[in-house]
């Protein structure tokens, strides 16, 4: 059961970053496979780097109502892409990482939303 439901959302994840490059400029997945490992190389960031900024920015995240948040989403992805530069995965600038990380999420929930109704 939990490989499954890993293997769905990696999937999810995949082809919301397909998605995602399609809508934002500058954010660009050049092929499956290279969304499949941005998929993993984004779960690695947010599983490790991404808690140690939060807690660094929580002032400011405090003082902004929690709108620096998407700072931060947009720091971890745009790390993430600079970890992963030779295998298709490109983000080019912050713009396109704070836009493709507003859009990630949205495109991201609604697929995942459908993939909990297939579990």
């Amino acid at each position: 059961m939990f490989l499954k439901s890993f293997l769905l959302t990696w999937l999810g994840t995949a082809v919301a970053l397909l998605i995602t490059a399609q809508i934002v400029p500058g954010f660009i997945i050049k092929t499956f496979v290279a969304a499949l490992l941005a998929a993993i190389v984004i779960g690695l960031v947010n599983a490790t780097i991404r808690p140690v900024l939060r807690v660094l920015t929580f002032p400011a995240t405090l003082l902004t109502f929690g709108l620096f948040t998407f700072v931060v989403n947009a720091l971890t992805l745009w790390l993430a892409s600079a970890i992963t530069p030779g295998y298709g995965f490109i983000i080019r600038g912050f713009i396109p990482a704070f836009f493709g990380s507003i859009v990630l999420s949205i495109v991201s929930s609604i697929i995942n939303y459908f993939l909990r109704a297939v579990e």
